[in-house]
């Protein structure tokens, strides 16, 4: 999502994009991809066979925790420009310039690979198209209902399961509650209606950025999907799904833009304090407007503007 939010500047500006990744895995992730007019690629895995694909391309930009990391050092000893986007840790990531999004990320000092520059912190997060559009113009107001709505999506897949978790802790919180929440399977849409058969379970959807700003709590994993919601002036609720969230959780609970429903993983085992983090932010009005309001000011939709602009001067 991050690298689609940054080809959708790229092509603002009159820029062809291609994507070179196993899209097919994720359908609902490559239909957005194909939507856009770019073209989709068959994932390499070699440094010489990203040597000999990426040859008929101006720049490359490098978004994976999977690559082996002399696919990078390969590429840009080709003498192509590279841009990578990290969290934290580059896990062996050389480029020219690095992108690291996350919050509180520009007080961090690493150690750059030569002739590198690192872009870090918030205002480098890359949002999409559909996320910018409604990003509110002013800081979101209290809104004061009776059963609040609660949104909860889990990425293109939930592929750990957090869907049915999360509905165990909201039923747990004994308190009232209008769910709608996204399963990408049937089995997890099953599971869901499961634990409770009177949230309402839906597809992946290309409404999601509205579901957002219609919903009075939004519950989501502690990836990329954060700074969309922080941007949108979203009351977030986040769940640590795997490890290379963590740091991004933990920043954004001790900033006071987010709340922290938990470790997916103890919240599977034990939704006790899950339930009562989501229990406040379902009766207090005042901390739901007051999350909102701080996430809204964090993130201003400008950050893949000021990273394509560096992408661009690599090329010229």
């Amino acid at each position: 999502m991050r690298c689609l939010a940054l080809a959708e500047e790229l092509q603002r500006r009159g820029l062809a994009v291609d994507f070179i990744c196993d899209a097919d895995t994720v359908p609902w992730a490559a239909a957005q991809l194909t939507a856009r007019g770019i073209t989709i690629r068959p994932a390499v895995w070699t440094p010489a066979e990203h040597v000999e694909v990426l040859s008929r391309y101006d720049a490359v930009v490098f978004d994976s925790y999977d690559l082996d990391a002399a696919v990078y050092s390969a590429v840009r000893s080709s003498g192509l420009p590279t841009l990578a986007i990290v969290d934290g840790d580059f896990r062996g990531a050389v480029a020219d310039v690095l992108v690291d999004q996350n919050l509180a990320a520009e007080l961090d000092d690493p150690v750059l690979p030569p002739d590198s520059v690192r872009l870090a912190g918030l205002d480098y997060v890359l949002i999409r198209d559909e996320i910018r559009a409604l990003r509110p113009v002013d800081p979101p107001a209290a809104r004061m209902v009776d059963v609040p709505k609660v949104f909860a999506f889990f990425g293109g897949t939930d592929a750990f399961g957090a869907g049915p978790a999360v509905v165990g802790a909201l039923v747990a919180t004994g308190v009232p509650f209008d769910a709608t929440v996204v399963a990408p399977t049937p089995e997890l849409a099953a599971q869901i209606t499961a634990v409770s058969s009177l949230v309402n379970v839906i597809a992946p959807t290309d409404r999601l950025a509205a579901a957002v700003r219609e919903a009075d709590v939004t519950i989501s994993a502690s990836g990329t999907s954060t700074w969309e919601l922080l941007c949108l002036g979203a009351t977030a609720g986040l769940v640590c799904v795997v490890d290379n969230q963590v740091m991004g959780y933990e920043r954004a609970i001790a900033t006071g833009t987010a709340a922290g429903v938990g470790v997916l993983s103890e919240l599977q085992a034990d939704p006790t304090a899950a339930a009562a983090v989501l229990k406040r932010l379902l009766t207090d009005s005042a901390e739901r407007t007051r999350l909102a309001a701080a996430g809204w000011r964090m993130v201003d939709g400008q950050g893949r503007v000021r990273v394509a602009d560096a992408l661009l001067h690599l090329i010229s």
